[in-house]
């Protein structure tokens, strides 16, 4: 695979940042994501030199997003971008977004292989952006159960999730980064698929149906892979 965008995580603690960088590794093991939390020193606060080496680190060509907890990391991070060259300050993204929410969802997009806007888009679902596709669309189903009907015109396969904590973060994550393979739109019980947000806030549990649908009729492959990796149980069973 080419490379991925990378993921700075700025926090005015170090304990936070480096903790959200071991929580995202454990979705998105191959995405570069590095933590500049704290000052120089170790104390609370930010730092331009940690910053800038974090935005350095995390940059291997293909862009970087930026994620910020507090007013003045965004302020750090914005005199950081400032000193910059120009090539490398137009491929980084400072996106305003929860930081363990957005995040997450960033680092799993970046693992798919996303580029760098799809990558910052992804980060901007946890501000509550409007986006369609991780919005679920009117009539979906509450937590756990199905929709009474299939609503999409292309293939559609139910499963039931077997995994005993149910479709907690990690499978949440490798059914997205599967499904974000395929070019054919894909949902699950009437989300986006390829939401890490909107697949985890189903609030599926274990012996819940799930409906893995297409409005693409060539959308078969995504829709039986999905379905195969969910009846697996995501490796965990």
């Amino acid at each position: 695979m080419a490379g991925r965008v990378g993921i700075v995580f700025v926090s005015h603690s170090e304990l936070i940042a480096r903790g959200l960088v071991d929580l995202a590794r454990q979705m998105a093991p191959n995405a570069s994501l590095v933590a500049a939390g704290g000052t120089d020193d170790g104390r609370i606060g930010t730092s331009f030199e940690k910053v800038s080496a974090a935005i350095g680190e995390a940059d291997a060509g293909d862009g970087v997003v930026v994620l910020c907890d507090l007013g003045s990391a965004i302020l750090t991070t914005d005199t950081a971008l400032e000193f910059l060259d120009d090539d490398q300050r137009a491929r980084v993204r400072l996106v305003d977004a929860p930081l363990v929410e957005g995040g997450v969802a960033a680092a799993v997009s970046a693992e798919a292989g996303d580029d760098l806007e799809a990558v910052a888009a992804a980060a901007r679902t946890a501000a509550g952006s409007p986006d369609a596709d991780a919005a679920p669309p009117a009539g979906a189903s509450p937590a756990g159960e199905p929709p009474a009907e299939a609503s999409a015109a292309g293939p559609t396969r139910r499963v039931t999730l077997v995994n005993a904590d149910g479709l907690h973060a990690r499978p949440a994550a490798e059914l997205v980064k599967l499904a974000a393979t395929f070019d054919q739109p894909v949902t699950v019980n009437g989300v986006n698929a390829k939401s890490l947000l909107a697949i985890m806030a189903l609030g599926l549990t274990q012996g819940a149906e799930i409906e893995i649908s297409s409005d693409d009729p060539s959308g078969a492959a995504a829709v039986d892979a999905v379905a195969e990796l969910a009846a697996s149980g995501f490796g965990e069973t």
